[in-house]
This record gives structure tokens, C-alpha cells and sequence, in this order.
């Protein structure tokens, strides 16, 4: 069901692209712990969710646990995520924090058609035979569906000369 925009400026798409015929399949392998359960008091970033000192932690399902091996060589990973919660139907935004609306793709705003999320989190601790990685932080609701772990890489991840406003 599409939405109205809530805030001038705003534009929703003429429809729902969850309800939309797929070209891809894809599996959650896991979900994110977290201690927030409403929108409302999840962090807008992972640098805030740092700043409130919560950890939290990835529950990897059993069929993907394999998938863990040599994970433990690095210190952080990027974590990719389902935001579950958020409307798809926006495509442009008036966020808060900007004077104009913008489209969702110069946002990082998780209302977007495919509301993929994803964060850089300080590897604490894993257990690959339950599934669980304790991490830092991430700014996301308890229970969010895990989509994907890849490790950062610095020499690849990193660019110092990027820039954004």
C-alpha cells in the first residue's frame, strides 16, 4: 500500500515496488540484535549508535555458518541489511536535515525502493559454530533481517579523497 509524502517536497512513486515482480531472489542469512525495537529510538547512523555505547550482535542461520571461516582474520566488516520497517514508495525526500528535498539515492536514508542498508562494524568477538559475531554497533532495529557480511578492507574500502555533504 502506497503512502502519501509526509512533508512538502516530497514524491512518491505511483506504486509499491515491494508489490512489483522481482528479478532477483534474494535469502536473509541471519538477523541483527539489537537493543532497539521502534523506529523512533534506533540511531540515524552507525557513528551514533557508537556514540550511545550499545553492542550488538549478528546471528548468522545455520545453513550459512560455514561462511564465517576466515572472517576472523579481520577486524571490522561491512554489514548489508534489510531495513524492514521503512516505506519503499518515497523517491524523493525532504529529510530534517536539509533545506530541499532530495532523491533517495543522495540520501542514505533507509526509505528507498530497496530499503538495502549497510554499516562498518568493529568486529568483537565470533562464534562461528552458534552463528554469532559481536560487534561495536549498527543503527538498526532488533531482529533486522541480515543480507550479507563482506570484510573491509582498507586498502579497497577506504578512500580518503572522497568527499560529501
Amino acid at each position: 500500500m502506497t503512502t502519501q509524502p509526509s512533508r512538502p517536497g516530497e514524491i512518491a512513486l505511483p506504486f509499491d515496488p515491494a508489490t512489483g515482480g522481482g528479478d532477483a531472489h534474494v535469502v536473509f542469512i541471519g538477523r541483527i540484535r539489537t537493543a532497539w525495537t521502534s523506529r523512533p529510538q534506533a540511531p540515524k547512523n552507525a557513528r551514533e549508535a557508537r556514540e550511545r555505547g550499545l553492542s550488538a550482535h549478528i546471528e548468522v542461520e545455520a545453513p550459512y555458518r560455514a561462511g564465517l571461516d576466515g572472517l576472523e582474520r579481520f577486524s571490522h566488516a561491512i554489514a548489508l541489511y534489510w531495513m524492514h520497517e521503512a516505506r519503499r514508495d518515497l523517491i524523493v525526500q525532504a529529510p530534517k536535515h536539509s533545506p530541499v528535498p532530495r532523491g533517495v539515492f543522495g540520501l542514505r536514508s533507509p526509505l528507498r525502493p530497496n530499503p538495502i542498508a549497510l554499516a562498518v562494524v568493529r568486529i568483537l568477538a565470533i562464534d562461528a559454530a552458534s552463528g554469532r559475531i559481536e560487534i561495536d554497533a549498527i543503527d538498526c532495529l532488533d531482529g533486522t533481517p541480515l543480507l550479507d557480511i563482506k570484510p573491509y578492507l582498507p586498502s579497497v574500502d577506504a578512500v580518503p579523497e572522497a568527499t560529501g555533504r
